[in-house]
């Protein structure tokens, strides 16, 4: 998916939202606990339940690696499901890689070749050649961790030299590696009061924000500082949609929680929307 098409998304759905989709057996209804797949059932109706008010989707590997085979299995199913049914949504792996050269290119390559997601995020601190094998693919994107929401953020990236801090470094070197078309970066909503002086560094990029709801970042404060005129934000919720209820009805519960953020989110496009 390219910049224009996915701005028109936004555009379209008056919708900046992501929906991760943190799945974890523990946590599912029990009543899908007995199907063969319980997993990507549960995935499949979030989805179908919350897809019109949203403009992408992030699985974080993490919980689907925890199962082995059948959790890896369980999220080819969910992307080949939301590539077929619904091909517009822009398609995240959240999977933080970053390693060595040659090890990055086999990383692009099951990424963007074989489970085809869209973008993948990428940690930066092994620095250039870690990250250049995932730009070698047209219409893929790139996510680089750059200022993340949780508490231990504080340990290395706001560490200074010359006065600049560590996460403004990994911004002002990484726009020399690619662009607005085929990077974007992590920022936490928790962080929200910073996205002014980020939009200094990277004014034209897409920003994806986790940290919105359960972690207590504030949505008005971060279409405030971090909205730009193609809208440059893709804001994410797991928790507080996905498992917002836990009996049968839950994937109707999970769409109203989206649709509410939605309507917000429309009004934020209106107020902010540059």
């Amino acid at each position: 998916m390219n910049f224009d098409k996915l701005f028109e998304n936004i555009k379209e759905k008056q919708s900046f939202l992501c929906v991760g989709l943190d799945t974890d057996i523990e946590k599912i209804p029990v009543h899908l606990k007995q199907l063969a797949d319980p997993i990507f059932e549960f995935n499949k109706q979030i989805i179908d339940a919350t897809v019109n008010y949203t403009i992408a989707y992030k699985p974080n590997l993490a919980f689907y690696e925890s199962m082995g085979i059948a959790g890896l299995l369980s999220l080819e199913k969910t992307v080949q499901y939301l590539n077929k049914n619904y091909p517009n949504v822009f398609l995240i792996a959240d999977a933080k890689r970053g390693d060595i050269g040659n090890t990055s290119k086999m990383y692009a390559k099951a990424f963007f070749e074989n489970m085809l997601f869209d973008s993948v995020t990428v940690a930066p601190y092994m620095g250039k050649d870690s990250v250049s094998p995932f730009l070698e693919y047209k219409n893929k994107w790139v996510i680089l961790l750059a200022l993340t929401s949780n508490e231990g953020a504080y340990d290395f990236q706001f560490t200074q030299e010359n006065n600049v801090k560590l996460f403004e470094n990994v911004l002002k070197k990484s726009l020399k590696w690619g662009t607005k078309e085929n990077m974007m970066y992590v920022v936490g909503a928790t962080k929200a009061e910073l996205l002014k002086d980020i939009r200094k560094i990277v004014p034209n990029h897409f920003l994806l924000v986790p940290g919105v709801g359960a972690q207590g970042g504030s949505l008005n404060e971060v279409s405030k500082y971090g909205m730009n005129k193609t809208c440059g934000l893709i804001v994410n919720s797991s928790r507080n949609i996905i498992y917002a209820d836990n009996s049968i009805n839950f994937a109707n519960i999970a769409a109203e929680k989206a649709k509410e953020i939605q309507i917000e989110m429309k009004h934020l496009l209106n107020k902010y929307l540059k």
